[in-house]
């Protein structure tokens, strides 16, 4: 064993062993209990950030844990590979897509192994490759026959720049969100999947899912947004149409003052024949974003269309705008406006001079000023005619009672959740297997439908759109055309971790493995995707099960959502002009004597720098932390270390230099206090029988840990505390003296838990140390340490003695005192004695091992 700790070398040493031996290759074995643990893939850009590094940290660290509980593991890695960027590098580089994603994976794969991660490395998967989107191709084919998937014409966000389609969620402050160009309106045919069929059971199944995040499970129930309302008629006046609308507020109804529609409903659309400023609102419209965020913050316009609809119940004549705020997408694209109880229609009431009518009074007749604000809160009806001094509650029932007496209205569920639109123009992607044979559609009748990879960009227009080679086609016998749309990369991303099962089937799954590691049990990734992905992963696996692929209803039993990687920004402010970020790697900080940081300088030219706090790490701010330039300076064992111990999994991690240091130095200590062990013949076994005191508090300490780190590993994920306690330990073994024989060998058995416990967190120099003390095998196939209870057992108890709840004593009692014994000492001893002088003893409480309250008065 080298007298210095050399991490360079010894990880090298150690991932070349592993990958020899294939040591993490997962082989289903139905007489053992599996575990299987999955992080949410990488998109191959080429270097992985520090927010990679902790997610497949955590997940690593679960896995080998779990390995050395005795559990068969399977901890896959693969790459989301379609997408956007490599478009754009493509047209800003020359450099084909394909090429440019593989060149990218082969970097990072790198990368990935230079931190040890337990991948088995078999079961890859490239979500570009053929021989994976061929099934996911095949699988939407079964969607269509069972009209789970359908082409229909719909307004869209339209990114002019990147000329592709943006989920609502893809667009932010109505730009779009990977090249912040405004987001323009659009009506395409696009191909739909139908998640809304699979609402209930998606939002029902939340309850089944207990090691899911309470805050996850929250945001998808809001997502999913299951709502019991009615739906109601307003028939046009003078005319047989009519518009339906949805309302979760029926007891509202005799406040609708107006009706609101969408500016591309139809009835707007005709009425902007005859109408210029409706038609210039109109086309205003199409330049606007659905996205929910940004239309919940927008000023609210409209436009009156002339027409008027009646009211069920009242026969009043309530006129219909177009407004910006109602969607044709959601719903019917029409609208119930109560101004008086919904904010949102109050404000634009206001700003149009609408009548606002109070027609539900607080229950606790408290005032409401509607010249405020709206009173949005249920209560008691008024001004409501027959309904009056009904509660809101009554009053759903009766009046949706009565509108379907009148055929006019039904109380109904709705949902927020809206059907998954997975076209996209852009290229990189897997095609969707869809022909055009004489006006009809048709399922492709070969798979995979191969993308061509040889293309050429000219930076506007998809490669294979107008190109006959990959369109033209011959169907049964007749010309066809392929569809040019390609899939939303979400699709991909929703079925990766069953495949990862079954990585080389020729088919979709081969069940009988696929059904063995199924569901996983644990995924690590970033909140990010508590909605779009998660909800389309959720659907997807329900939609396998109902193929009959797959046995179990939700895909992942455990999730845990790792925080941000924060660290130090700095700028500079040049002419007292906008704040230009300097890069971290530029800055040489300048500490008072407490550490605080004061300021800096430019390492490059010695200009001052100004510290702008911590914030996630970003290209933008220049505060990003190369993964690699760590491990090659530090060691991938103190990157992991590091990872694991600046902040529990859950919260946000601030790297810091001096950190990252620490960590690197209790590292070398740890070797140092192994070096004496090496390479040695033997160490005596301890003998229980003949412990001095010193030596029991050095067990007791040893097995004392092994319980705490083994309840943070197994029930808390608080890596950082399991840390902690094991620097406890090694501090306490540190500081023993060992001159005897006895004395090694409890220091070699805190010395042998401490590497077990770590082993998961820094497997490589704890390989390294398990070797050099001449132990058999791999650390890795060890098994997690037990705890001797025998060696809890204390001699002695410390007890806190109390008079009348204030402490007047501390006193060490025999571990089997019983409670008379503990009583008797407690009221001898001199210093309570003092405190109990002209008072008559009342009780004496003694709490087992703790303390001993006397009470007197």
């Amino acid at each position: 064993m080298e007298a210095s700790y050399l991490p360079k070398a010894i990880e090298a040493k150690v991932q070349s062993l592993w990958e020899e031996n294939e040591v993490f290759k997962a082989v289903m074995d139905a007489n053992k209990e599996k575990y299987y643990c999955l992080s949410m893939l990488p998109y191959p850009s080429g270097r992985l950030h520090m927010g990679h590094v902790r997610n497949y940290t955590i997940g690593d660290v679960m896995c080998r844990y779990q390995r050395m509980k005795g559990k068969n593991v399977l901890q896959p890695i693969g790459w989301d590979a379609f997408g956007m960027p490599a478009e754009n590098a493509a047209i800003k580089n020359g450099v084909a897509p394909a090429k440019w994603t593989y060149e990218n994976i082969a970097d990072m794969k790198t990368q990935l192994k230079s931190l040890g991660f337990a991948y088995d490395w078999s079961r890859e998967v490239t979500t570009c490759s053929p021989d994976y989107y061929k099934w996911e191709q095949w699988f939407f084919t079964r969607l269509v026959e069972k009209g789970l998937a359908y082409r229909k014409t719909s307004h869209v966000n339209w990114c002019p720049n990147d000329m592709t389609v943006l989920a609502n969620e893809q667009v932010h402050d109505g730009c779009c969100w990977r090249c912040d160009t405004p987001v323009e309106r659009k009506e395409m045919d696009q191909w739909f999947i139908k998640t809304t069929a699979y609402a209930d059971e998606l939002l029902s199944g939340l309850d089944n899912l207990p090691g899911w995040p309470e805050q996850v499970k929250e945001m998808q129930r809001n997502w999913i947004g299951k709502s019991f309302g009615a739906e109601i008629v307003f028939k046009l006046k003078d005319s047989d149409a009519s518009l339906q609308v949805y309302t979760t507020r029926p007891d509202t109804l005799m406040g609708a003052t107006y009706v609101a529609i969408a500016a591309d409903h139809p009835l707007s659309r005709q009425a902007a024949g005859s109408n210029e400023a409706l038609a210039r609102f109109i086309e205003d419209c199409r330049q606007m974003t659905t996205s929910e965020a940004d239309m919940a913050t927008m000023e609210k316009k409209g436009v009156a269309t002339g027409l008027t609809v009646i009211h069920p119940l009242t026969d009043d004549e309530l006129p219909v705008w177009s407004a910006n705020f109602v969607l044709m997408d959601y719903g019917s694209g029409a609208v119930m406006s109560v101004p008086g109880h919904d904010q949102r229609d109050w404000e634009f009431a206001k700003k149009y001079g609408l009548p606002i009518k109070q027609v539900i009074a607080p229950a606790n007749d408290e005032a409401c000023d509607l010249e405020a604000a709206a009173f949005t809160e249920k209560g008691i009806l008024v001004n409501s005619g027959e309904f009056d001094g009904l509660s809101s509650a009554e009053a759903f029932d009766r009046i949706t009672d009565k509108l379907a007496a009148m055929d006019q209205g039904k109380k109904t569920t709705n949902y927020r959740l809206r059907d998954w639109g997975v076209s996209r123009q852009r290229y990189w992607g897997a095609p969707i297997p869809m022909v055009y044979v004489d006006g009809e559609l048709k399922p492709a009748e070969h798979f995979p439908v191969e993308l061509p990879i040889d293309v050429t960009f000219d930076g506007i227009n998809s490669p294979i759109k107008n190109n006959p080679a990959f369109e033209d086609i011959e169907y049964q016998g007749k010309s066809a055309k392929r569809e040019t749309d390609t899939f939303d990369t979400f699709m991909e991303s929703s079925w990766y971790y069953a495949r990862y099962c079954t990585p080389h089937a020729d088919q979709m799954l081969e069940p009988e493995e696929a059904n063995y590691w199924l569901p996983a049990d644990q995924y690590v990734g970033g909140i990010e995707h508590a909605t779009m992905h998660l909800i389309y992963a959720r659907f997807y696996y329900k939609a396998l099960r109902d193929e009959g692929i797959i046995k179990s209803d939700e895909p992942f039993t455990n999730l845990l959502c790792q925080g941000m990687v924060l660290a130090d920004t700095w700028y500079q402010e040049p002419d007292q002009g906008a704040k230009e970020w300097v890069p971290i790697n530029d800055v040489q900080p300048e500490t008072d004597d407490k550490g605080k940081i004061i300021g800096g300088k430019r390492i490059s030219d010695g200009s001052p720098v100004i510290y702008g706090g911590m914030a996630k790490m970003s290209k933008s701010k220049l505060n990003g932390i190369d993964p690699q330039e760590a491990i090659d300076q530090y060691g991938a064992d103190t990157v992991r270390l590091y990872s694991m111990f600046a902040a529990p999994p859950e919260q946000t991690l601030e790297w810091t230099e001096s950190g990252v240091q620490g960590a690197q130095k209790f590292l070398q200590r740890l070797w140092r206090l192994a070096n004496p062990f090496s390479d040695k013949a033997s160490i005596p076994a301890v003998d229980k029988t003949a412990l001095t005191d010193a030596q029991k508090d050095l067990r007791r300490k040893t097995h004392e840990t092994i319980k705490g780190v083994t309840h943070d590993f197994e029930q808390r994920f608080t890596y950082n505390t399991a840390i902690a306690k094991i620097m406890e330990l090694f501090n306490a073994a540190n500081k023993f003296e060992t001159e005897t024989e006895q004395d090694q060998a409890v220091v070699y058995e805190a010395l042998e838990a401490m590497i077990k416990m770590l082993s998961p967190i820094a497997p490589h120099i704890c390989h390294e140390l398990w070797s050099s003390m001449r132990k058999d095998g791999l650390i890795l196939d060890t098994s997690w340490p037990e705890v001797d209870d025998e060696a809890l057992t204390k001699d002695t108890v410390l007890y806190v003695v109390q008079v009348n709840g204030k402490v007047r004593a501390r006193l060490e009692f025999p571990a089997n005192a019983s409670k008379q014994e503990i009583e008797a000492e407690a009221l001898e001893q001199e210093h309570v004695k003092r405190f109990l002088e002209g008072v008559t003893v009342r009780n004496v409480i003694v709490v087992p091992n703790k303390l001993i309250n006397i009470v007197a008065k």
